[in-house]
Order: structure tokens, then C-alpha cells, then sequence
């Protein structure tokens, strides 16, 4: 896959530490002298630092999890619970997860091993959509109004406001689509909380473009090249 020059550096020096030695020559692209903003795919280019070839480069992987309910978003937990580490050690890279999923929570989390895109998509300045299904009890006469309405949680930490919508309501029970542009600690349990409202069961759906769509709980798959391309534009 083609990727800029300045990112192939990535394993040697930081981006502007590339950019600067791209700029002074030092880097060359099947012998012709490279220049900013360039593409090549390592697989089929020979790319030279100063001469030498790079360092080799682990293989970027993108990987999406059903992760269930009774599982800890993190690679190893202190407390022995399970982890998601757990459900893909099929995986023959190392990857890990991007962002969290509550204990309880479920649905879609995004595993990888690139860095720069983990940082992207969970940085606040970017605001990436995350869509969450919500089943709830309790006050639910102008649920989804309250809910958009909520701009600080308890404590008094401010929220951007979320959008709330009613998928259905029976017997008691309401499903709800919630969402939300980033990701205070559990930030719609807490907002459910503040107005009447007890979570039986929580699944997220959907992360900028990737939707959860019909893979297995505990299951995972490898992303299409489109569905990574897509997650680069945030």
C-alpha cells in the first residue's frame, strides 16, 4: 500500500525530523531523490536513507471487535478480569485497542498497531462520531429531548451535546440511538442516570464511518482497505 515518505519514517525519527531530511535529499525512492508529500509502497519500492535501506517496519493492522459484554478494553488488567486481549490472540500481530468500551458495554472497538490513527480518532479536537444503541428503563416520556438537553455531567464536567433519537418504546423499555463527538468516562450512562433513566444494555454501532454491522459478539475481522482509507480522512 502507498503511504507518504514522511510516515515510512516514522520508525527512524518524528514527522519533522522527516520532513527535514527529505528536504536535504537524504532520502531517495527507487534511486530518484524523494521529495514532501511523495508516496511509495514499501512492499514494491526501494526506499533508502541515506543510502540504506530502512529498518524493517511492523505491518500495519486494522481490526474490527465485537467486544461482549464482561470484558475489560485494555491488553492486560491488574484485577484478572478478562481482557480483549482474550478474544483476539488468534491475531498473529500485536494490536491494540483504540479508545474504550465500558466493563458492561458492548458492540465495536476498533484494534490496531497504528499510533498516529489510534491518536486521531480519539483526540477531542477531531470530534469523531461514535453512535451507540441504548436500551433503557425508567422516565421515558421525552427521553431522547432530555438527553440532547444534558450539557454537563455530574460534577459538573461540560459535554458536547449529544444526538438523541427513539428507535422504539414498549412495555416499559425504551431503544434509543445516542450520538456523541467524544468520550468522557462513561459519558451516556451518566447522562441516562441524570435524567431517570437505568441502562439494561449498551452497543456501539458505529465509529466515524465503520459500522458494526452483523460480525458475532466476541468475533473479529480484518478491515477492507476502503473502511481503513475512510477512518484516514477524520
Amino acid at each position: 500500500m502507498e503511504t507518504r515518505i514522511q510516515k515510512l519514517l516514522s520508525g527512524v525519527c518524528s514527522r519533522r525530523e522527516a520532513e527535514a531530511r527529505i528536504a536535504a535529499g537524504r532520502v531517495t525512492v527507487n534511486g530518484e531523490l524523494a521529495v514532501l508529500g511523495q508516496k511509495a509502497d514499501p512492499e514494491r519500492d526501494t526506499i533508502l536513507l541515506d543510502g540504506k535501506p530502512l529498518p524493517g517496519r511492523e505491518t500495519l493492522v486494522y481490526l474490527m471487535l465485537n467486544k461482549p459484554p464482561g470484558y475489560v478494553s485494555t491488553m492486560r488488567d491488574a484485577h484478572g478480569r478478562r481482557t480483549v486481549a482474550e478474544l483476539v490472540r488468534d491475531c498473529p500481530q500485536r494490536v491494540f485497542p483504540v479508545g474504550r468500551l465500558d466493563f458492561q458495554s458492548e458492540g465495536l472497538l476498533l484494534m490496531t498497531n497504528d499510533g498516529e490513527l489510534s491518536f486521531r480518532l480519539t483526540h477531542p479536537a477531531h470530534e469523531v462520531e461514535k453512535e451507540y444503541q441504548v436500551t433503557a428503563t425508567g422516565e421515558l416520556a421525552g427521553a431522547a429531548e432530555r438527553l440532547s438537553a444534558v450539557r454537563t455531567l455530574d460534577g459538573g464536567e461540560r459535554i458536547r451535546p449529544a444526538s438523541v433519537r427513539l428507535l422504539s418504546a414498549k412495555g416499559g423499555r425504551a431503544a434509543l440511538s445516542v450520538v456523541i463527538r467524544e468520550g468522557k468516562k462513561r459519558q451516556i450512562r451518566r447522562m441516562c442516570a441524570q435524567c431517570g433513566l437505568r441502562v439494561t444494555r449498551l452497543r456501539r454501532v458505529r465509529e466515524h464511518t465503520l459500522e458494526l454491522g452483523d460480525l458475532p459478539p466476541g468475533k473479529w475481522r480484518r478491515l477492507t482497505p476502503d473502511e481503513i482509507a475512510a477512518l484516514r480522512n477524520v
